[in-house]
């Protein structure tokens, strides 16, 4: 065996994804995990709606990590479009992370995650991961450990801190150690495979969640149906993007008086979105009303569900 191959059999490369019910910290631990801001995070159901893969590099492997939506009993066909995501996902990985957070009483939710990785857990491992234990009490994380393992046969379990850093190297340390041997399957540098404008489209959906609630953030969606360089510029990028809501009222709320809170919205996307392209950026979002979006698989199709 050549030096070359003894180093690919040494180093490892694979697939890992986060499931759980919706808001219990997956994204924030995908983004803590590849160290930067990939996927978008809020206090919001429903925030995650597409697989977005994170990439981390190690001089012994290379763990692409997949943030998938939360998995819930949907009430739309976009709830149904998210969940078959979620199913779709599995299939795919090499190992897999449950999460609960260690604050939270393990429910009904948990427990219906749990009979669906059941059957998965035969062909790939399930690592258990206690989330934000940083916001709990160390009785509270045993307590959590032993509750989860009442739900599955895990093959492991990680209590982790995505906001202090606990146990995040010892999380990819056991998440590595479930892929198989194989050479990288991305440059090193690359932190994503997903496109740009899919970031970008989540990076103003993000800003438009923050301070709405009841029924709003499921009505939001964002393309951007247009990312180019200003020919006159080095470094300024014109991004032309669509914010979707389903009614009339919902376009109020999001414009805000006098367009005040749209403005507020695109100051605070445009700054992610330069720190995550790294130029520039002049962004233009316009507010649209496609009416019952989420139940319309026309509409679905063209926002890209």
């Amino acid at each position: 065996m050549n030096m070359a191959e003894t180093e690919s059999a040494d180093h490892r490369s694979g697939f890992a994804c986060f499931v759980g019910r919706p808001n219990v910290g997956k994204s924030t631990l995908m983004n803590a995990l590849v160290g930067t801001k990939i996927a978008i995070t809020s206090d919001k159901p429903q925030t995650t709606r597409h697989a977005i893969r994170g990439i981390v590099h190690r001089s012994d492997a290379q763990l692409v990590v997949v943030d998938t939506p939360g998995l819930h009993r949907p009430r739309t066909l976009l709830g149904e479009r998210l969940n078959d995501v979620v199913y779709d996902t599995w299939a795919e990985m090499d190992v897999i992370g449950f999460c609960v957070p260690a604050g939270e009483k393990i429910g009904p939710g948990d427990r219906y995650i749990a009979r669906q990785l059941a059957t998965v857990a035969r062909r790939t491992p399930v690592i258990g991961v206690v989330t934000k234990t940083d916001l709990a009490s160390s009785d509270q994380v045993a307590e959590q450990l032993v509750a989860l393992g009442e739900l599955l046969d895990f093959t492991e379990y990680v209590p982790v801190s995505a906001g202090s850093g606990f146990q995040l190297e010892t999380l990819s340390d056991v998440l590595v150690e479930q892929l198989p041997p194989g050479p990288e399957l991305y440059p090193d540098g690359d932190l994503t495979e997903d496109p740009e404008r899919t970031l970008v489209a989540e990076l103003i959906r993000e800003a438009a969640l923050e301070g709405v609630h009841d029924e709003l953030p499921h009505s939001l969606a964002v393309t951007v149906e247009e990312m180019l360089p200003r020919e006159d510029s080095e470094n300024l990028l014109d991004v032309y993007a669509v914010l979707y809501v389903e009614r009339d009222s919902q376009k109020a709320i999001v414009l805000g008086r006098k367009g005040q809170r749209l403005k507020d919205v695109g100051a605070r996307a445009r700054t992610h979105i330069e720190s995550l392209l790294g130029s520039q950026v002049y962004l233009d979002v316009r507010v649209k009303v496609a009416k019952e979006w989420q139940r319309d698989p026309k509409q679905l199709r063209r926002l890209g569900f």
